[in-house]
């Protein structure tokens, strides 16, 4: 179970949106509870502390986030506490390390450490020194990463808000991290409680975690700002418990109350969100397609049109089907991923290709989902550089399995096979989203590859005209052909 699993887990679980700081800092204890004496009874006090926090929150909270700076502020010492507060928290919440690493030059070893180490489940980052800095966190598939795009320190301003307010430098930020890796791993972290700044990031990565910082401030209205944060679900923000709640003797009752009153925010913004991105089937059919919903959003978002089309090939269709619209959309791209990833985990492989350009992003996606490295056969071949007939890092003898979005003629997926298995690799299976079924599948079958689909062109007719998508003569017009 991956970071984003984990924690979507609990947070069904607890029904909670909360996270909670786990610092040793010694102003944070209740009264009664703080030492004054020799560091050792210090750390002592402090341990004792903080096991208790975690004792009485640990059903009413998601994730715990202890800040590595409290903790190396107290030497060696601080960091054999920290592997002990680490090592009490329950194996199902999540734990997000608050490191803010920012140095390149030890952000591999630093990954390792704490990752295989130290088994925290997520670090935040910062994204100064780019990609390659941040890129040693990724490697790690079943990990997350917050990467800081907007903190609430007053002095940032002067590079947050570089060199406009139209454009400033923290959605610039956004805006590269969004492409370093996919809503499961890569996460952002915002400091602020200016309405307008978390409108912008909102809306610019509406498919992202954002990991809420600074927003108790006085005066400000929590449900203003949760108001703007919260998605159309009422979900996709982590938000932490106060400081001041750790002072608290009543901190369990505290806590408890909190949630209580953020998800019953929560629940009125579901119940009266009108947002046109939450999907709808608005249809019930007592035999379902397994993929009924899948089908019918394709179609609600444009990428099933039914009409006389020209095809690439010359042939006209009574149909279209256009599935680039799909990497826009998370939540349907996740489905479409789990689909083929469905398929994929009853087939022995040791990489995954990709046919160019329209599979890439499915072929990516599935990489980074089901863990297996991703190759592709060039398009065309380059006539400079090193020339390579295939992109990423292969060994003669391995098995590939081929994915493709639509199988029509099989001209596109033989020709990436056929360039695979000149360069060593050995190809048998193909897997394709879906089937136009014109035999293509056992002319495969004959030259030597097993070929499987997702979906088929008549599953989704079927499916579309029974959901009274499509009208009879749309029906009757796909069947003649």
């Amino acid at each position: 179970m991956n970071f984003f699993e984990k924690l979507t887990q609990r947070i069904t679980n607890c029904q909670s949106l909360l996270i909670l700081g786990l610092d040793p800092n010694p102003e944070m204890m209740p009264q009664g509870q703080h030492t004054h004496q020799e560091q050792q009874s210090l750390i002592i006090a402090l341990e004792k502390w903080l096991k208790g926090v975690i004792e009485q929150t640990s059903g009413l909270v998601c994730a715990y986030k202890p800040t590595l700076g409290f903790y190396e502020a107290l030497g060696s010492k601080g960091l054999d506490l920290l592997l002990k507060v680490i090592d009490a928290i329950p194996d199902d919440i999540p734990i997000i390390l608050d490191a803010k690493h920012g140095d390149i030059n030890t952000s591999t070893i630093f990954a390792k450490t704490i990752f295989e180490q130290w088994q925290v489940d997520a670090v935040t980052v910062s994204p100064y020194a780019g990609h390659d800095h941040v890129a040693p966190f990724l490697v790690y598939p079943d990990q997350g990463v917050f990467v800081l795009c907007h903190t609430s320190n007053p002095s940032a301003i002067v590079l947050q808000e570089y060199p406009t307010d139209e454009a400033p430098f923290y959605l610039q930020v956004i805006k590269e991290a969004r492409t370093w890796a996919t809503p499961e791993q890569l996460f952002l972290e915002v400091g602020t409680t200016n309405l307008e700044v978390i409108k912008k990031i909102r809306s610019l990565a509406p498919e992202r975690l954002l990991l809420m910082r600074s927003i108790w401030s006085k005066g400000n209205d929590i449900h203003e700002i949760l108001k703007v944060a919260l998605n159309s679900t009422g979900d996709g923000v982590l938000i932490p418990v106060p400081q001041d709640c750790l002072k608290s003797n009543n901190l369990q009752k505290d806590v408890k109350n909190l949630n209580q009153e953020i998800n019953e925010y929560r629940q009125s913004i579901a119940q009266t969100s009108q947002n046109c991105d939450l999907w709808s089937p608005n249809v019930c059919l007592l035999n379902s397609h397994p993929h009924q919903d899948l089908i019918l959003q394709l179609y609600d978002i444009g990428c099933l049109l039914f009409g006389e089309y020209v095809q690439a090939s010359g042939a006209t269709f009574s149909y279209y089907i256009d599935l680039r619209k799909i990497i826009s959309k998370p939540q349907l791209f996740h489905q479409v991923l789990t689909a083929y990833a469905n398929i994929l985990k009853s087939l022995n492989f040791d990489r995954i290709a990709g046919i160019p350009y329209g599979s890439l992003p499915t072929a990516t996606g599935l990489s980074l989902m089901l863990h297996h490295p991703m190759i592709y056969p060039r398009k065309e071949v380059k006539a400079h550089g090193t020339r390579r007939l295939i992109e990423g890092n292969f060994k003669a003898g391995e098995k590939v399995v081929i994915v493709d979005d639509i199988l029509i003629t099989g001209k596109s997926v033989k020709e990436g096979a056929e360039k695979l298995t000149s360069s060593g690799l050995v190809v048998k299976d193909i897997v394709v989203f879906i089937d136009h079924e014109q035999g293509v599948k056992d002319k495969l079958k004959i030259e030597g590859y097993n070929a499987y689909s997702v979906l088929t062109i008549s599953e989704i007719t079927e499916t579309l005209y029974e959901a009274g998508r499509i009208n009879e003569q749309q029906y009757n017009s796909f069947f003649k052909h």
